[in-house]
């Protein structure tokens, strides 16, 4: 298994773009929803993703982060005030 830290450091490793561990990108396990939560933060705009355990897996194996990749995307489209 795998802790915060390192979950957060794989994503910035993969998505560099989006900041650093700690400032803008948090990591915490949500035990009742059995899942991990991403918060994305920049400037005053931020979101949170539920990343389940599978996911998470996958992506610390560097298979993918597929889901995690399109919130990404969307909160910096929500950042250069672009819409879908």
């Amino acid at each position: 298994m795998f802790n915060e830290k390192q979950l957060c450091e794989k994503i910035t490793s993969i998505y560099p773009e989006i900041g650093a561990c700690g400032t803008d990108i948090n990591v915490t396990y949500n035990q009742p929803e059995k899942a991990w939560v991403v918060h994305l933060k920049k400037g005053t705009h931020a979101l949170d993703h539920f990343l389940d355990l599978m996911d998470a897996k996958k992506c610390m194996e560097g298979k993918q982060c597929l889901a995690l990749g399109l919130e990404i995307a969307q909160l910096r489209n929500n950042i250069e005030g672009k819409q879908f």
